[in-house]
């Protein structure tokens, strides 16, 4: 039975501890744990945060720092043995053994004397893991409180970890083992639209083809420190020549992925979508937000937020398509559709919401295909079963949620920039339905969400899809 966590803080007094008695406190390690120790106390050896330097070192992986085993004893001392009113004068602890996640430490603290002309208390510590092993022994000494505390448990903030580097690794593990796609780099003249290309290259995501101006480009590269070796460039006098040359490239199958370096993305897109290019295919183009959100248990794809402004119902099928193409490809074998409107229930006042019905229908009649849809569904109801459950609405989507159908750019774009800049969401961006993938990133993402983007590129032209092969 689990014991009942206590709703009050309670001292013992300095006349109420006789020494030979003792107060224990249990708890087990969590990566989380470590994690929060490093960030509260700003101790970042790699020992305690870097698996692979653990191993070097001859440890089997990661271990707790030494003091948050000593921080549990101040703990209970805080908490109930004193208690509340306890003041710390002095601890020496003498560490045995190092602590890793999983284990479970117990800290005994045993009264040892007890000095009544300053109320001071010497007590005995030792800690020992769930195996019997001894972590650390010392002892503590503490001026006692003199009266009784008898007070509520304070409420404290919900704390959240948003290890980005993380959630980096792991989306860029999506390419393990695929190989390097060639990609090239529409007018890369700027450190923003230079650093992200390069940083796929050092992953060994990409081989980047460089589109532009060389002076300038080596300018930029110079003044970041960037090394060029062994990329190859390609001269272009002015941006929409860039585009133009990056499109005829794809074209041409000497590239399998484009990307927007700094120049506009009405410009860099004309030159992809114009017929002329090669690039269309029988399926619409459309723009979806690989999204990592720190509050959500796995990745969003949000579409379209970037190319259609308006989508009607055949435009929005076609997205729902290129989306559920692209959350195969991530593994995710039968993704979960959510069409979110601003209410759960159909309404003629509201064209999202029938369009949403009419899509569901088109997928029951085997016109979409690879995923369950549901809709129209509030962004809530999409996202949080608690939500769903409050509502009454009974789905397999509802919470579950794998990809977000908005109903229109804007609400796309407010939604995804709202997910990074308020809930540290992760980015990437990737332009589906053409004949190669198109990374289609903004001036303010950073070289990491570039770099996450380039893996879903090299994702997609590792693995062509054949759906709507078609030339327009």
């Amino acid at each position: 039975m689990t014991p009942r966590t206590p709703e009050f803080l309670e001292n013992r007094t300095f006349d109420e501890i006789q020494p030979g008695q003792s107060a224990q406190l249990t708890r087990t390690l969590r990566l989380q744990d470590i994690q929060l120790f490093a960030v509260a106390s700003g101790d970042l050896n790699p020992t305690h945060l870097d698996s692979a330097y653990a191993r070097d070192t001859g440890l089997p992986d990661v271990t707790a720092h030494s003091m948050w085993g000593g921080s549990l004893v101040s703990s209970l001392l805080g908490n109930s043995f004193p208690g509340p009113g306890t003041i710390y004068r002095s601890q020496s602890l003498h560490f045995l053994a190092p602590l890793h996640v999983g284990d479970t430490l117990t800290v005994t603290l045993t009264c040892a004397d007890k000095n009544p002309a300053d109320l001071s208390v010497r007590f005995l510590c030792e800690a020992v893991n769930g195996e019997g092993r001894r972590i650390f022994t010392g002892e503590t000494v503490v001026t006692a409180p003199s009266f009784k505390v008898r007070q509520p448990l304070p409420t404290l903030p919900d704390v959240m970890l948003n290890d980005t580097e993380r959630r980096y690794a792991g989306l860029i593990a999506l390419t393990h083992g695929l190989p390097r796609v060639r990609i090239d780099v529409a007018w890369p003249c700027s450190e923003d639209a230079l650093a992200g290309p390069l940083q796929a290259r050092d992953d060994g995501l990409v081989t980047p083809v460089l589109v532009g101006p060389r002076d300038e480009i080596e300018r930029v590269a110079a003044g970041m420190g960037a090394n060029l070796a062994g990329i190859e460039i390609i001269e272009a006098a002015y941006p929409h020549a860039a585009a133009k040359l990056a499109a005829e490239l794809a074209r041409d199958g000497k590239v399998d992925a484009l990307m927007k370096g700094s120049l506009h993305t009405d410009e860099f897109m004309a030159a992809i979508v114009s017929r002329d290019a090669g690039l269309r295919t029988g399926r619409r183009i459309s723009h979806v937000f690989v999204a990592d959100v720190p509050t959500y248990p796995r990745p969003l794809l949000i579409t379209d937020a970037a190319i259609n402004i308006e989508p009607g119902l055949e435009e929005k099928a076609d997205i729902t398509r290129n989306a559920i193409d692209l959350a195969h490809r991530m593994g995710i074998e039968v993704p979960k559709v959510a069409i979110l409107s601003a209410v759960e229930t159909v309404t003629p006042k509201i064209r999202s919401t029938f369009e949403a019905a009419a899509l569901c229908k088109m997928a029951d009649r085997g016109q979409i295909t690879g995923a369950i849809l549901d809709g129209p569904l509030a962004f809530d109801n999409a996202i949080s079963i608690f939500a769903a459950q409050a509502k009454g609405i009974d789905s397999e989507v509802a919470g579950r949620a794998d990809i977000l159908l908005v109903p229109d750019l804007e609400a796309g774009n407010m939604l995804a920039k709202q997910l990074h800049y308020l809930a540290g969401a992760l980015l990437a961006g990737v332009v589906l339905g053409a004949k190669v993938p198109i990374v289609l990133t903004s001036r303010a993402d950073t070289a990491q969400s570039r770099s996450v983007s380039c893996a879903i590129a090299q994702l997609l032209a590792s693995k062509p899809d054949k759906a709507g092969a078609t030339e327009q």
